[in-house]
């Protein structure tokens, strides 16, 4: 459980229809193999002990006793492992029947959960064997042990107080008022649900999408165990589709038919607790003890290591999904034509003014441009692209800036700006020949005072090019390439800058253009603010900060989930893992911590621009962050 992952596993067992003996022989031998891989929740299907499709057998004592006797073994079968089972049975309770899940651990039951919403249409008819559940039903006599009953139960570790669940069967995630939600607000980060839906055409898809939804909207993990192979087929068919969803986004399935019914994964306790602290939904221990919760406490020993078997993204900012690619870029698009269209109309000028470099920022935020003059109806010639060659401008990004704003119908304009450089090295006593960040900088800044200046003739607004990525690094000459008038990539990092430019490329009409920008995609990332060498770019940027995609991984598990560094070190170690070794990752990462630190400075004073995505460095929204502060306890050793 270190770094705050816990394993968990909704496992579908090969049911026998009234058969409880049978059924939990199957289900211990599931959970002695869930506790050797390292699980600690283990959440079986909706009646599991005895099999969901038993009809009016339910209402037979020989059931309901044989279901009792059943748990007995199982918990006696099963009381040295250390994990948490969440099983499904029928129990009769002062003279009513209710579908339950059992939470059981160390051989004792912590509390019984009863089924809230029973299904009464079509080909579920519960209400004719059961009861729904209430908050507090008392306690429920089990063998020698006394058991909480009752709807409103937390399930809370000793050792990891985050590691708390909840738990609803099946029917209830379809209801209008949700256990889960009032789960959630009691403090449960995991969701376990017990259920036994059928399978019918396109309702793996809908239950997906509950599932999923689930869990973003209350910030948890999910687990959804579903019934499967064995359940009678007199009228419906079973196929066990188990999920596991956090906060959003569906981490692990198994597919409805599939022949692998385990199915394991890990969810992120420590993410999950983030964007809590982000959040004002969920009451205060007071509120929460009002609202009639009792908090039963297990013990499965002290934490250890979790073995991580979550696949991560090398590009967290990136779309893996090929098949929304299109919806995603349409979606970002939209959002950078959006709020460059109303700062123009607001503002009230038909103008914009853009430094064209030749590289991959200034060529996306000319692509915006272009599209936000279609939208208001505007002459792309208001487009005032304007390139400024000077001392380490090679051929190929000059004649790149020429073709792309010519392929745009911008309003193209060449302004050599080294005689001005130079006066300016010679009002300032700078040598010509010492290459230092003076000489540097002046280029940036020189640039950046053209085109305030003709933004000023033309009465127009500057848009900025710099991403993301360089302003989390600092890389960026302060009130030089730093500032804009509004900024519409202030939000998009480098690796998605680069993807958005390949969509581009991969969609456009004219040769000329999709040319022009497939040779932008493949020259190297630099500031050429230093002498070509042999007329080839000299500078490379991740030559000195390092490779941007390690960067934008850091970056989105520092602001994105709240993970220490230790724990982005691990997570980055098994993304990159045969491209980057440890040491070169740790040694990125703790230039990246520095930089974010102390080049904070920069980002308290960003022109404004649109936020994109999840992530945003802007002062006045996602990132409030002191200009000085001391990145000491956020350094890897």
């Amino acid at each position: 459980m270190k770094d705050g992952f816990i394993k968990v596993a909704a496992v579908t067992p090969r049911v026998y229809v009234a058969a409880p003996e049978k059924n939990v022989k199957e289900m211990v031998e599931r959970a002695e193999e869930m506790a050797a891989v390292g699980v600690k929740l283990l959440v079986f299907p909706e009646l599991s002990i005895t099999g969901y499709t038993c009809g009016d057998l339910f209402l037979t004592h020989v059931l309901l006793q044989g279901a009792k006797e059943a748990l007995y073994e199982y918990l006696y079968r099963t009381a040295e492992l250390d994990l948490v089972t969440v099983l499904g049975m029928p129990l009769s309770h002062y003279g009513q029947i209710y579908n339950t899940a059992v939470v059981v651990s160390g051989g004792k039951v912590l509390g019984v959960v009863p089924k809230t919403y029973l299904p009464n249409y079509k080909e579920f008819y519960e209400m004719r064997y059961f009861k729904s559940g209430e908050p507090d039903m008392g306690e429920i006599m089990l063998g020698e042990d006394a058991a909480p009953i009752g709807t409103r139960l937390i399930f809370e570790d000793t050792w990891i107080p985050e590691f708390s669940f909840g738990v609803e069967i099946c029917e209830d995630l379809w209801a209008p008022g949700t256990p889960s939600s009032e789960h959630a607000r009691a403090g449960a980060l995991i969701i376990a649900n017990l259920s036994a839906s059928n399978e019918t055409a396109g309702k793996a898809a809908f239950r997906r999408n509950l599932v999923v939804g689930q869990s973003g909207r209350l910030a948890c993990g999910y687990i959804y165990a579903n019934a499967g192979e064995g359940e009678s087929t007199t009228d419906l068919v079973f196929a066990g589709h188990n999920m596991v969803a956090e906060n959003g986004r569906l981490i692990a399935e198994t597919l409805p038919f599939d022949d692998n019914k385990a199915l394991i994964t890990e969810i992120d306790l420590s993410h999950l607790l983030s964007v809590r602290h982000h959040l004002k939904a969920y009451p205060t221990i007071t509120d929460t003890q009002s609202e009639g919760y009792r908090k039963m406490v297990f013990d499965i020993g002290a934490p250890r290591e979790t073995i991580l078997t979550r696949n991560y993204s090398r590009l967290p900012f990136v779309p893996s999904d090929e098949q929304k690619k299109a919806e995603r870029v349409k979606e970002i698009t939209h959002i950078q034509v959006a709020g460059l269209s109303k700062r123009i109309s607001a503002i009230g000028c038909k103008d914009v003014v853009i430094g064209l470099s030749g590289g991959l920022d200034s060529t996306l935020a000319l692509l915006v441009c272009a599209a936000a003059f279609d939208k208001l109806g505007l002459d792309k010639k208001g487009i005032h692209a304007i390139t400024m060659p000077c001392f380490g401008t090679t051929d190929r990004t000059h004649d790149n800036a020429v073709k792309l704003a010519q392929e745009i119908g911008a309003n193209f304009r060449e302004i050599n700006i080294c005689e001005s450089v130079r006066q300016h090295f010679r009002d300032i006593g700078q040598s010509e020949d010492v290459h230092d960040v003076t000489y540097e900088n002046a280029q940036a800044r020189e640039r950046t005072q053209v085109l305030m200046d003709i933004a000023n003739q033309v009465g127009g607004l500057v848009v900025g090019t710099g991403d993301m990525s360089e302003l989390a690094l600092g890389w960026a000459t302060y009130n030089g390439d730093h500032m804009s008038m509004y900024g519409v990539n202030a939000s998009v990092p480098k690796t998605l800058v680069r993807y958005l430019v390949r969509y581009y490329a991969d969609t456009a009409e004219s040769e000329g253009l999709k040319a022009v920008l497939n040779d932008i995609l493949d020259t190297p990332i630099s500031p050429e603010l230093l002498p070509p060498k042999d007329g080839q770019i000299s500078q490379s940027t991740e030559d000195i900060v390092g490779p941007y995609e390690l960067h934008d991984f850091f970056l989105y598990y520092l602001l994105r989930t709240g993970a220490t560094v230790e724990k982005i070190m691990r997570l980055a170690t098994r993304a990159f893992e045969g491209e980057y070794d440890e040491e070169t990752i740790r040694h990125w990462l703790n230039v990246f911590i520095k930089r974010f630190f102390s080049q904070q400075y920069k980002r308290s004073c960003l022109p404004d621009g649109p936020k994109v995505g999840t992530v945003g460095l802007s002062p006045r929204g996602d990132l409030r962050m002191p200009s000085d502060a001391d990145a000491s306890l956020w350094l890897i050793q």
